[in-house]
């Protein structure tokens, strides 16, 4: 993806969160950029001075890539269930950061331990419980790849934490072009 398109997915994160925020209504945004428009999974991130304020995304859509930026940003600012209690305010939007995480398709593995540090996400399901990281926690924790796919199962799928050893666990990693900004300056 060239510097064009991540700052036109940029701006459209941007804009849909600002509108979110202030209770104004948010546009279907449009591209005649092949690559904005192909399918394909995003997660977009909203920090406030490095806090965590949302992150929400998914792995696969049948929705243009354009068009899943903008539902993310809007769920990010609004639907992460972890700041239900403490959501974004009006006030915080010249503070944020924005960044969006475009995916690679989900690859099984039977050898979790084959994932690259800092290179490869993860996402981790057994029956109904899941749950994933970004490549780029790997990276702001410092974490080994063991913890890192124990810190998965047990904090984010609710799993024991060597569940990811366990044949009847699915294991799947996956890379991401991330990219961000500052609010202010997109």
């Amino acid at each position: 993806m060239d510097d064009k398109q991540k700052q036109t997915l940029l701006k459209v994160a941007r804009d849909t969160v600002e509108a979110v925020i202030k209770g104004e209504p948010t546009e279907v945004p449009q591209s005649d950029d092949p690559e904005l428009n192909a399918p394909c999974g995003c997660f977009v991130t909203l920090k406030n001075h490095g806090r965590l304020r949302g992150c929400i995304g998914q792995f696969i859509s049948e929705s243009p890539l354009i068009e899943l930026v903008a539902e993310m940003a809007k769920s990010s600012a609004t639907g992460d269930p972890r700041f239900f209690a403490d959501p974004i305010t009006a006030g915080e939007l010249g503070q944020l950061d924005v960044e969006i995480s475009v995916l690679s398709p989900l690859q099984r593995t039977d050898e979790p331990l084959s994932l690259r540090l800092g290179v490869d996400g993860i996402y981790i399901k057994k029956g109904h419980a899941s749950g994933c990281f970004l490549p780029q926690v790997a990276t702001e924790t410092g974490w080994s790849k063991e913890k890192f796919l124990s810190y998965c199962c047990a904090h984010k799928a609710g799993l024991a934490a060597d569940a990811w050893q366990e044949p009847e666990t699915e294991v799947y990693l996956f890379t991401a072009d991330i990219f961000g900004a500052d609010f202010k300056d997109i």
